[in-house]
C-alpha cells in the first residue's frame, strides 16, 4: 500500500474526471477532490465518489473460474489459460480464424484496446473484433468524417463552453450522466449565454435550460432541417464563411428547403414558434455550438441526423472559429481512445482505415507482419454479436457485459449462450461472464497505470494507486499470455509473446509509432508528458513543431518513432497538442468542410395500432451504463435500486396504473416489467425505461437492433411497444 496519495482519474464517464487516491489505516483506500485537474476542478458524482467500493475483495473477482459440470469453480491461471488457447486453437483449426471472435469495451485502456486489435488480427488473424464503444458515438463519428474529415469527440476544450453565446444540447441529460460537466452549462447562463435542451422529457438538465424543446423520440433529424431550413429562408446564412470554407452547400441546401416549419412541427411536435425562437437564439451570438448525445445518434438514421446538425453549424459559420462549432458528448470512459487505436473492426491504430494499402502497410511495419496478413474488415458490434454460435463459434470478451446492454438482448443472450466457447476477462462476475466458459479476474483503474482520452480529446495519465489482489492480473498479462501459448498458430516463427510486452508504457510507447502520420496521432505524446501538463491533446505529432511559445527542452517522443534511431535524444520544439481543430482547415483533402445532403425518414419501428406507444431509453445519475460495477455499490442502488418505467398521467390514467404499480412493456421482440413512475416530465405519447439492470427489467430487451447503414448504430432510443398492467 502506497502511503501518500496518488492522482489518477474516475473509471467511469468520458469526463475523467481527476481525483485523489488516499490509503485508509484499516485497508483500501479514500477517494478525495482533486482541484488541480481543470476538466471538474475538484468536483465528482457519486459514482466517482464511491468508485473505490469496487476495488473491495467482497464485491471484485480476485480467482480465476472455469467451468466444470455446469458451474463456474476456481482454478489456477495457467489451467485457466490453458483453456482459453485452447478453446481458440481448437476453433480456429476447426472453422478458421474469423470463427474465433473478439469484443472489447469503451472502459479498457488505450493500450489494452491497442493490444486487444492487435492480437486479434496478427494472433488470431481474425476479422471479427468490435467494441461496445460501437453502441456510444459512432454515429456522431461517422457524421464528423463525413463533414470534417476528423471525428474527435469535442473540437474544443470544455472551458470553452461557458465563453460562448448559445448552445444547442440535443439528446444529452448531463445532469444524470456526468454531473461535474453540468457546471460549464450553468456558468454559460451566468455569463448570458443561452442553453437550449432538446430532449423528449424535461431531464434534469432541461431543468436548466433557457427554452427545452421536447420533440418526438426519432425526429431530431426533421428538427435539424427544419431549423436549417428557417436559418435560410431569415437570410441568417454566413455566405461569405461557406464560399470559403465549405463545399457542397447548394445540395444540403436544397434537402433542407423542403422540410418547411408546418411539416417540422407536424413530425416533432415542436411548435413553429419554438423553431423560430431557437434559430434567433442561435443566430443573433457571434459565437454558438451545438452539441449532441446518444439521443440523437443511437437512431437507425443516427449518422444523417448528426450531418443535419453539422450543417446547421456549417450553413451559420460556426466550425473551426473561437468558441463556436459541433461537439459531441462522448459517453464511455475511453469510448475515444478505444476506436482510435484498433478495436473498431475497420480500423487500425491512429484512426487509419483498414482498406488502405498505405495504413496496412505502416502499422504492419510497426508490428512485424507482412501486410497482407492482417485480416480486413469485419461485422460491427451488433451484427457480430448476432452471429454467434452460427458463424463465431469462439469468442474472447473484454470489459463488456451485452447480456443488458445489447439491443434485442434476449436474442443476444441467446446467442451468446450457444457459443462453442466463450472467456471473459473483467473486474467482477457480470451477467455475461457469468455464461463463460472461462472467466479472468483482471485489474481495474486504481491497481494499474494506463491512458484514457476523454470526451475533449485530451489523453490522460491514469496512475497505479494501490496493489490489486493475490490472483488478478491484467489484461495485458492475459494477452502476453496467450499469445505465447498460441505462437506459432499464424505462421509466426518464435517469440510471437514478445510483442505483446506486460509494462503499459512499453505498450503506449509502441502506440506512438503505430499512431504516428495517422489522424489520431500520439507520437509526440509520452508518460512524462501526460503527467506533467495534466494531458495532452491530441492530434500531437513527434517533434519539428516551430511554435516558440512551446519551448526547447530534451525530448523523448521521437524514441524509436520512424527516421530517430533506438534510445536517441534530440534537442527539439515539442508539439503543444491541439486543444482546438479546424482553425485553420479541416481535415479533408481540400480543407473545407463538407455539406452533406440529408432527408427525414421515419424511424425504423413506428407506433402502431398494436404497438402504439414510442420506448426511448437512458440513464440515471446513480448507475452506469449496464450497472455491472456500480450495482455492486451500496450507496448508489439505495439512490437507483432497480428499473422503472416513466409515464405521462394521460398514459398512465388510459392504462390504469398507479404509482409504483407494476407495469410491463412489451415490444416486437420481448417483454419487461417495472413499477410505473407517473411524470408530467415526459411525453404523453413516450415511456422512458433505464438500460441498467438485468433480469425482468431489462429495458434492453424491447430495443431494436436495427442498424444506421453508415455508423452501424442500434436504434436503442425509438421503438414501437404496447403496455400492459400487471396482476399481483
Amino acid at each position: 500500500m502506497r502511503t501518500t496519495s496518488t492522482p489518477t482519474h474516475c473509471p467511469y464517464c468520458a469526463l475523467q474526471c481527476g481525483m485523489n487516491l488516499s490509503p485508509l489505516p484499516s485497508g483500501g483506500v479514500e477517494v478525495t477532490e482533486r482541484a488541480d485537474f481543470p476538466v471538474n476542478r475538484g468536483a465528482l458524482c457519486g459514482k466517482g465518489r464511491t468508485a473505490s467500493a469496487v476495488l473491495s475483495s467482497r464485491v471484485r473477482l480476485t480467482s480465476p473460474l472455469v467451468r466444470s459440470e455446469g458451474a463456474l469453480v476456481p482454478a489456477t491461471w495457467d489451467d485457466a489459460l490453458d483453456r482459453i488457447a485452447e478453446g481458440l486453437r481448437h476453433t480456429r483449426t476447426e472453422h478458421g480464424p474469423d470463427a474465433c471472435g473478439v469484443f472489447g469495451g469503451g472502459g479498457l485502456t488505450n493500450e489494452k484496446a491497442y493490444a486487444l486489435g492487435k492480437f486479434a488480427r496478427i494472433v488470431l488473424g481474425t476479422s471479427q473484433i468490435d467494441y461496445n464503444g460501437r453502441f456510444c458515438m459512432s454515429s456522431a463519428a461517422a457524421a464528423g468524417m463525413k463533414a470534417f474529415g476528423l471525428d474527435r469527440g469535442l473540437p474544443f476544450p470544455l472551458e470553452d463552453i461557458p465563453r460562448t453565446g448559445c448552445v444547442i444540447l440535443v439528446g444529452s441529460n448531463l445532469a444524470e450522466t456526468m454531473p461535474p460537466a453540468l457546471r460549464y452549462f450553468s456558468e454559460l447562463r451566468e455569463n448570458g449565454g443561452t442553453l437550449i435542451v432538446v430532449d423528449p422529457r424535461r431531464t434534469r438538465t432541461a431543468e436548466q435550460a433557457d427554452l427545452h424543446l421536447a420533440p418526438r423520440p426519432g425526429t431530431d433529424l426533421a428538427l435539424a432541417l427544419g431549423l436549417l431550413h428557417l436559418v435560410v429562408a431569415e437570410g441568417r446564412t454566413d455566405e461569405a464563411y461557406i464560399r470559403e470554407r465549405t463545399s457542397g452547400w447548394e445540395e444540403a441546401r436544397a434537402a433542407a428547403m423542403a422540410h418547411w416549419p408546418e411539416y417540422v412541427e407536424r413530425i416533432t411536435g415542436v411548435s413553429v414558434p419554438q423553431l423560430r425562437e431557437v434559430v434567433r437564439l442561435f443566430c443573433e451570438p457571434e459565437s454558438a455550438m451545438v452539441l449532441t448525445a446518444r439521443g440523437p445518434e443511437q437512431q437507425s438514421k443516427g449518422t444523417d441526423t448528426v450531418g443535419a446538425w453539422i450543417n446547421l453549424c456549417l450553413a451559420t459559420g460556426r466550425p473551426g472559429r473561437p468558441l463556436s462549432g459541433y461537439g459531441c458528448l462522448t459517453g464511455q470512459g475511453n469510448g475515444q481512445g478505444g476506436r482510435e487505436h484498433g478495436q473498431k473492426a475497420d480500423q487500425l491504430p491512429g484512426y487509419r482505415k483498414l482498406v488502405d494499402p498505405e495504413a496496412r502497410r505502416h502499422v504492419a511495419e510497426v508490428w512485424g507482419v507482412d501486410p497482407d496478413s492482417l485480416p480486413g474488415p469485419g461485422r460491427s458490434a451488433y451484427e457480430l454479436l448476432d452471429a454467434l454460435g452460427t458463424d463465431i463459434r469462439a469468442l474472447l470478451l473484454m470489459g463488456s457485459n451485452p447480456v443488458v446492454s445489447a439491443p434485442r438482448a434476449a436474442h443476444i443472450e441467446d446467442r451468446i449462450r450457444s457459443l462453442d466457447f466463450l472467456a471473459v476477462c473483467d473486474v467482477v462476475l457480470s451477467e455475461t461472464a457469468a455464461l463463460a466458459d472461462v472467466v479472468l479476474p483482471v485489474t481495474q483503474w486504481a491497481e494499474e497505470t494506463g491512458t484514457i482520452t476523454n470526451l475533449e480529446g485530451r489523453v490522460l495519465l491514469r496512475r497505479q494507486a494501490i496493489t490489486p489482489p493475490e490472483g488478478v492480473r491484467s489484461d495485458l498479462h492475459v494477452l502476453h499470455e496467450l499469445a505465447a501459448r498460441l505462437d506459432g498458430e499464424t505462421g509466426m516463427e518464435t517469440g510471437m509473446e514478445k510483442g505483446f510486452p506486460t509494462d503499459p508504457e512499453e505498450v503506449f510507447d509502441e502506440l506512438r509509432r503505430a499512431s504516428a502520420g495517422g489522424l489520431a496521432d500520439y507520437s509526440g505524446i509520452t508518460y512524462r508528458r501526460l503527467a506533467e501538463e495534466n494531458g495532452v491533446f491530441w492530434p500531437c505529432p513527434a517533434g519539428g513543431h516551430t511554435d516558440d511559445s512551446v519551448g526547447e527542452r530534451e525530448d523523448a517522443s521521437l524514441d524509436g518513432l520512424p527516421n530517430s534511431p533506438a534510445g536517441e535524444r534530440k534537442v527539439v520544439t515539442v508539439h503543444p497538442g491541439t486543444p482546438r481543430l479546424f482553425l485553420d482547415r479541416f481535415a479533408t483533402e481540400d480543407g473545407r468542410a463538407r455539406f452533406v445532403p440529408v432527408s427525414h425518414r421515419a424511424a425504423a419501428e413506428e407506433p402502431d395500432d398494436e404497438y402504439p406507444v414510442l420506448l426511448t431509453t437512458g440513464r440515471v445519475v446513480a448507475q452506469y451504463q449496464s450497472g455491472a460495477q456500480t450495482r455492486r455499490v451500496d450507496e448508489l442502488n439505495a439512490a437507483a435500486p432497480g428499473p422503472f418505467v416513466e409515464l405521462h398521467p394521460r398514459l398512465a390514467e388510459r392504462l390504469g396504473a398507479a404509482e409504483g404499480d407494476p407495469v410491463a412493456v412489451v415490444s416486437r421482440r420481448g417483454r419487461a416489467v417495472a413499477p410505473a413512475r407517473i411524470t408530467r416530465a415526459i411525453r404523453p405519447d413516450t415511456v422512458f425505461m433505464p438500460f441498467h439492470w438485468p433480469g425482468e427489467g431489462r429495458a434492453n430487451t424491447l430495443t431494436n437492433p436495427a442498424l444506421d447503414p453508415t455508423s452501424r448504430m442500434p436504434e436503442f432510443k425509438a421503438c414501437a411497444v404496447r403496455l400492459e398492467t400487471v396482476r399481483t
